[in-house]
């Protein structure tokens, strides 16, 4: 699926045939650009090359070429469709996907769209001072990295609104913009979009720790039988991967120079020799990873359980689970607090299913640290 680079929004989903979308995301344009300019990097970044995509490929994977970030140009990239793909889970299972919102689906579709939207430009924001301090140039490109990638994950929700869901999907695109991370009069959506991102180490930890439940939350909307949501997905989950790649080795960068310190000054106080102490670290990671724990929701919800039966949102990677993707008849082991001590608790699999992501997320964080 060649991208179109001569359009003003370069694009693999024919704008150019269909004229009227074509304007409107046009008209968003000038307003994301304006958003870029006065909440985005604010250092200068001449000389700072990037990647962007110029075609996508068999089963969403990206082919990549570097420009300047000056010249680094917004615009919406689906992963390929696949004309057999049938709903894999719910009510609906073994259908056709979903090439068109279902009425009775409309607001909830868009609800799921928005906030996922609403995170987009919110990390942005929250990192917008961040190249002022930067340790090296490597790390200052892919901090422009991440913040060009989240701006094109936005443009990505931002085009299925207005695709799809006409009016109200155009105020909502509008509205993305004039939310900001803090704001006391119109925050993001999301607690955790509006923390700060203040230095560095806590870069490290958002990447690690939030990127990781984007990955997540991606996941599961990949899953959905809305398919251009689901293509959109694919593709939003490769970039995602390196980002999460940025907190990885920058966690490890921060505790390996910590453990240096140690080894040759002989003490666990580092903060003298330009180290930072073990437990500011662990109070960092206890910070970040409740957070984005958060993110998930409640252990038992409702919510998730009507988006997978109506097909809106799935599981994590649903082909693999070893059931019937219905759920109707299962139950799930989940943990309570009772009379101040933790024990388990029997609740239908679809009350559950905020459960099984988290554990998914923590067993995942697990094994990254660990490495």
């Amino acid at each position: 699926m060649s991208i179109d680079y001569t359009e003003k929004i370069p694009n693999n989903v024919d704008l150019a045939g269909d004229r009227k979308l074509r304007r409107a995301l046009e008209s968003w344009r000038p307003n994301f650009l304006n958003w870029w300019k006065t909440m985005g990097p604010a250092l200068p970044c001449a000389d700072v090359y990037l990647r962007t995509a110029v075609d996508v490929g068999k089963e969403g994977w990206a082919h990549f070429d570097h420009v300047p970030m000056e010249e680094y140009r917004w615009g919406v990239f689906l992963a390929e469709r696949n004309h057999d793909r049938r709903i894999a889970f719910g009510e609906q299972k073994g259908e056709p996907v979903w090439q068109r919102v279902p009425g009775e689906y409309r607001a909830e579709l868009q609800r799921l769209i928005v906030v996922q939207g609403d995170t987009e430009p919110a990390s942005v924001e929250q990192q917008r001072r961040l190249g002022e301090t930067a340790p090296s140039l490597y790390d200052l490109r892919n901090l422009f990295q991440v913040n060009v990638e989240e701006g094109r994950h936005l443009w990505a929700m931002v085009y299925l609104l207005h695709a799809y869901f006409g009016r109200n999907g155009r105020e909502e695109a509008e509205a993305l913009l004039r939310r900001n991370s803090g704001d006391l009069d119109s925050p993001r959506i999301l607690g955790a979009f509006n923390e700060e991102t203040p230095d560095w180490l806590s870069f490290y930890m958002f990447t690690y720790f939030t990127d990781r439940d984007g990955k997540y939350q991606l996941g599961t909307l990949e899953e959905s039988a809305f398919d251009p949501l689901s293509r959109t997905c694919e593709f939003m989950l490769k970039e995602e991967a390196h980002h999460m790649f940025v907190g990885t080795t920058g966690i490890d960068r921060v505790v390996a120079r910590t453990a240096q310190l140690i080894r040759e000054h002989d003490t666990d106080q580092v903060a003298a020799y330009g180290g930072i102490p073990l437990d500011v670290i662990q109070r960092y990671l206890n910070f970040h990873y409740s957070v984005s724990l958060d993110l998930f929701g409640s252990e038992q919800s409702t919510n998730a359980a009507r988006y997978f039966t109506a097909g809106l949102k799935g599981r994590w990677q649903e082909e693999r689970r070893r059931d019937d993707h219905v759920l109707m008849e299962d139950s799930a082991m989940v943990d309570v607090v009772r009379d101040g001590a933790v024990t388990t608790h029997e609740v239908p699999a679809l009350l559950a299913l905020n459960h099984d992501l988290r554990s998914e997320y923590i067993s995942d964080c697990q094994s990254g640290l660990k490495r």
